[in-house]
């Protein structure tokens, strides 16, 4: 698998919250080389199944979320600026003087506004997402002719591979995780599995694990792997707060975590030489876990992290191995078992 090329066409998918249908497709239609079945429900999710269900052997559930942060169109003023809202948790301090794209009736291109240094009175306050004004360049009456009311809109980003096997682009958070997902089930394709399988690309993540909580209830899982990123280190961060890039898959461990799960992939990583890091959370985890934990009957749920750079920036960083690394231990876990 080229990993690279694998994750730029993953992440150059517009699918912000509540509107993931283009990436959604785009994860489908690469799931479909594993998974004969891969659809896409009404809610956005991608799902497809591995291996015959039955009550010989657990199922689990492997789940990465498919949307990216954004915006979320509310007013049209009447000089034609656009007003908007957040969908997820936007870094208000990269807001001023962005260069965006308004997905209407087609795509349009627009600007923050910025008011000059020299006109602000106090240039030191961040901006609030409902006070900022994007300018598209056109009068009201032709703006409502193209943009609509609740269309989406997201900062203009590049994808690129920086030196050392770091790439960076929009949206790693969370398609990096689906990738890892995927190159897992490269490793696994015509093996033997301990598991029947269901792959799970989840809608609103970011709005409040919603795509996942209805898949979880739908699938009842015994077991679940939530792939997400995680914080690594750059020169401002405190080290015992983040996971270090290139160091491999960062493994939870937390009370809202399955401990026998925590232990076993430990243990997987040392037998099979995969590089790992603990990450500790001391109550939920902020993922899709904290819902799939505690569907239905319960289910035994584990985090697996990519340590990302610059999270919910369009500018998101993320090293090759950590892929690879995440990939390898949900493969070995799945051939060899070990959690009931």
């Amino acid at each position: 698998m080229n990993i690279k090329n694998n994750l730029f066409k993953l992440t150059s998918a517009v699918g912000v919250a509540g509107d993931e249908l283009n990436a959604s497709i785009v994860a489908c239609e690469m799931l479909r080389e594993y998974c004969n079945d891969a659809n896409i429900d009404y809610f956005g999710n991608v799902t497809g199944s591995i291996g015959e269900r039955n009550d010989e052997k657990p199922h689990i559930l492997l789940d990465a979320h498919i949307d990216e942060i954004g915006f979320i169109v509310t007013f049209i003023a009447d000089d034609g600026f656009l007003k908007v809202s957040n969908c997820g948790g936007i870094d208000r301090r990269l807001l001023l003087a962005q260069q965006v794209t308004v997905f209407g009736e087609k795509p349009v291109k627009g600007v923050i506004t910025s008011t000059p240094p020299h006109l602000e009175e106090d240039n030191k306050k961040l901006p609030k997402v409902d006070g900022i004004f994007i300018d598209i360049g056109m009068p009201k009456a032709k703006a409502e002719q193209i943009v609509r009311l609740g269309d989406r809109v997201i900062i203009d980003s590049f994808s690129c591979e920086l030196l050392n096997n770091r790439l960076v682009s929009k949206a790693i958070d969370d398609r990096a995780g689906v990738l890892a997902i995927l190159y897992a089930l490269e490793k696994v394709k015509g093996k033997k599995l301990a598991y029947s399988v269901t792959a799970l690309f989840s809608a609103q993540e970011e709005t409040g694990e919603r795509g996942a909580k209805i898949a979880a209830f739908k699938i009842k899982p015994d077991l679940a792997i939530a792939v997400d990123v995680s914080f690594a280190l750059t020169a401002d961060d405190s080290e015992h707060k983040c996971g270090k890039m290139a160091e491999g898959v960062m493994i939870g461990v937390a009370p809202s975590l399955s401990k026998e799960m925590s232990n076993n992939l430990i243990s997987l990583a040392k037998e099979n030489n995969i590089p790992y890091q603990i990450e500790v959370m001391n109550g939920t985890t902020g993922t899709n876990a904290d819902e799939i934990g505690v569907s239905g009957k319960g289910v035994k749920v584990v985090t697996l992290s990519l340590p990302l750079k610059y999270m919910h920036t369009p500018v998101e960083v993320i090293d090759i191995k950590d892929i690879e690394s995440t990939g390898n231990l949900i493969a070995e876990f799945l051939i060899n078992g070990g959690v009931r």
